[in-house]
């Protein structure tokens, strides 16, 4: 029996064409009476002039995902001259699509891949936004993108996973009188550091909402006054020793602060590879 030969071609990867045409063929035959050859980010006319030569000379069947116009007519021109066997697996969902919804195709090679490249990018950040959340491996300090310190209920946490999902890699710092602040904090640019801090009467409210929350008297050490006090003060020499810049989150949501964060983090020349598409 012949073996069937393939040409997958695509100006991506080409895993979409090569498991179109796999599909396919598991309709027909065992892995051993056909072959499929992926020719992956093709753009230009001469490179796929030699695959079209290559296909002819083997009469193999092509699949294509382009989006190209003037390469996939040439495809289907020089399949006609020819005589091969050729499958368009994009243009004919494209025009009905664009039919649907009447807008036209962007016809740019490779978006899918790109689109992928940002969701990773997406959750390496907020993989890494857990890894070093409050303070669990004074490491990502130095990896980080930004470095938030800051007493607790200062909104470390929350300002971590908000920045992540916009593909920036934020390790927080909890700030404890009782605790050294980890050297690594001191050995990194202070301009990647922020500091946060808020009023006592919130802290107040907000800790000893907290207490209740987890069946706790409100009455304990970690809601009183006094404490929050002693607590903000020790931040405050800690972040003028740090040397950075502070903001007092009191009345601020999440999404304001992260804006006025990006925005001092550019005013101090660090570059932000931020993806605003959530």
């Amino acid at each position: 029996m012949e073996k069937i030969l393939i040409y997958a071609i695509s100006d991506s990867i080409g895993e979409t064409a090569q498991l179109v045409a796999k599909a396919a063929m598991s309709q027909f035959y065992k892995n051993e009476s056909y072959e499929i050859r992926r020719f992956s980010y093709v753009f230009d006319m001469e490179t796929l002039g030699d695959i079209l030569d290559s296909a002819k000379s083997e009469n193999a069947i092509i699949v294509y995902t382009l989006v190209e116009e003037d390469l996939c007519s040439e495809i289907e021109r020089y399949c006609g001259e020819f005589n091969l066997q050729c499958v368009d697996l994009m243009t004919d969902l494209l025009k009905k699509i664009q039919a649907r919804t009447d807008k036209k195709p962007a016809r740019e090679p490779g978006i899918i891949r790109r689109l992928d490249e940002k969701y990773f990018k997406r959750i390496e950040a907020i993989e890494f936004a857990v890894k070093y959340d409050d303070g669990k491996d004074p490491r990502g300090v130095q990896k980080a993108d930004i470095v938030l310190l800051g007493i607790s209920r200062t909104s470390k946490t929350p300002l971590s996973m908000y920045l992540a999902n916009r593909n920036i890699k934020v390790a927080n710092i909890p700030l404890v009188p009782e605790i050294p602040v980890p050297k690594e904090v001191f050995e990194i640019s202070k301009r990647r550091i922020i500091g946060l801090t808020n009023s006592p009467e919130k802290l107040n409210e907000i800790r000893s909402e907290r207490l209740k929350a987890l069946g706790l008297s409100d009455k304990a050490n970690y809601a009183k006054l006094d404490r929050i006090l002693q607590e903000l003060d020790y931040a405050e020499e800690v972040m003028k020793k740090v040397g950075c810049p502070v903001i007092n989150v009191a009345n601020k949501a999440i999404e304001e602060t992260a804006g006025i964060i990006v925005d001092i983090m550019m005013e101090n020349g660090i570059e932000i590879h931020q993806d605003t598409e959530v």
